[in-house]
């Protein structure tokens, strides 16, 4: 079995820099929700010492010292530049597993009459000149050894530039590199975990491809042993080509500005329903349960309150209309006059695939099928919200800021590239 996993360079930073070439060599941060913590930063405001995370309003001198530009998440350009990326790169092989929005793994079965390196260059090299984005290729035989090949692609520990090929390398040398390797840079293992390991001396990635995996089992769990196999070359993660539907679907913003009344927050909540619902008839899905949830902020000194409901839907439904009525009736309920409330959110719960629906002759409503259709075309062609419920609102004083957003250069007509 040989694996690689092709990962974006600070994909959203590249994302910005292919239309603003100017932000090339630049220290780049792009930040969460209401532009709160730096969620991606640029190799520069790497070399800076800022963290994942770090608030904004920490990095505010920093910025002005080393002219750090701040950017606001733009997700509608992120998954448009993803979708094009993998397009490319399912014609590199016929296995693919999209893992996240700027990774996926390859299989390369069937591929020894390549060279394996060659083969990743040109990768590389295709994606850069079609897409834009820079990619760096781990080449492996399991998922956790091409991660980490990826990473010493990346950090240039071995191999040519922006390729690792584990499976080149003897096994002396590979243990060599390793033992160079901290343990927390292994897939699956995280902070708490990598501090556990340390305290029984397992401090490197060749410490823990060493040790015992049926003791790590007893001590940890049966992830840490299967990593400890993965580590010696052994698969025990196949490459999953159809990516299983979500067992839940949640939807959750902060607001831009605190929110008193009823009216703003039904608005956010029929929203947050909205999006779900979508992403529910998207992988064929109905739900049997709403949950609503509301929340004032932890962090402000002022009177708290958090409550959530979840209400079971007399039949499933993937219908938009039925689940908001379900979502602002459990609202309506938790909701209490006083509070300043910093966050709504909703999740889809108790799914089921809807080939396998069991209708019920008695039910008093029906699904607005046609109708959902109709919404779902209209929105995938003229952009999310373009047709919607009333309950959605009109201005939506309540959304999240976005202050540093650059435009959508490939969903928005009107928001297209123009070359002068």
């Amino acid at each position: 079995m040989t694996i690689a996993l092709v990962d974006g360079n600070n994909f959203y930073v590249s994302c910005e820099r292919v239309f603003n070439p100017k932000l090339e060599g630049r220290p780049v941060v792009v930040l969460s929700n209401n532009d709160g913590c730096a969620v991606a930063r640029s190799a520069e405001v790497k070399a800076l010492g800022v963290k994942m995370g770090t608030p904004w309003f920490q990095m505010k001198d920093l910025a002005r010292q080393h002219g750090i530009v701040a950017l606001s998440s733009n997700y509608a350009l992120y998954a448009d530049m993803s979708n094009r990326m993998m397009s490319v790169l399912a014609n590199y092989s016929p296995d693919q597993e999209i893992y996240s929005i700027d990774e996926c793994f390859l299989g390369l079965e069937g591929f020894s009459h390549c060279d394996l390196v060659t083969h990743a260059q040109s990768m590389r090299r295709q994606v850069r000149q079609w897409v834009g984005i820079p990619v760096c290729v781990g080449i492996a035989e399991t998922k956790t050894l091409a991660k980490l090949a990826n990473h010493s692609a990346k950090k240039s520990l071995a191999g040519e530039e922006g390729v690792c090929d584990f499976t080149r390398l003897p096994a002396a040398v590979r243990s060599r590199l390793f033992a160079t390797i901290d343990v927390g840079e292994v897939w699956g293992i995280g902070p708490r975990l990598s501090r556990k390991l340390g305290d029984r001396g397992i401090r490197t990635v060749e410490d823990l491809r060493i040790a015992d995996p049926k003791i790590l089992r007893r001590e940890f769990s049966v992830v840490v042993e299967r990593t400890v196999t993965e580590l010696n070359g052994i698969p025990c993660l196949s490459l999953e080509e159809v990516t299983p539907n979500k067992q839940q679907i949640q939807s959750s913003r902060s607001f831009g500005e605190y929110v008193h009344d009823l009216a703003p927050l039904k608005e956010a909540v029929a929203t947050y329903i909205a999006t779900a619902a979508e992403k529910l008839r998207h992988q064929g899905s109905l739900a049997g349960m709403v949950q609503v949830t509301i929340r004032t902020n932890p962090h402000k000194e002022a009177p708290q309150y958090q409550r959530g409901l979840t209400i079971p839907l007399p039949e499933a439904t993937d219908d938009t209309l039925r689940l908001t009525k379900a979502a602002l009736w459990g609202l309506k309920r938790i909701y209490r006059q006083g509070y300043a409330y910093q966050k709504a959110g909703v999740a889809l719960l108790d799914l089921t695939d809807k080939a396998n629906r069991q209708l019920n002759l008695f039910s008093p409503a029906r699904d607005n099928t046609a109708l959902m259709q109709v919404m779902d075309r209209i929105n995938a062609t003229w952009g999310r919200g373009t047709l919607r419920s009333a309950a959605e609102g009109i201005e939506k004083g309540w959304k999240m800021k976005r202050e540093r957003m650059s435009p959508r250069f490939t969903t928005e007509w009107n928001q297209l590239p123009v070359v002068m």
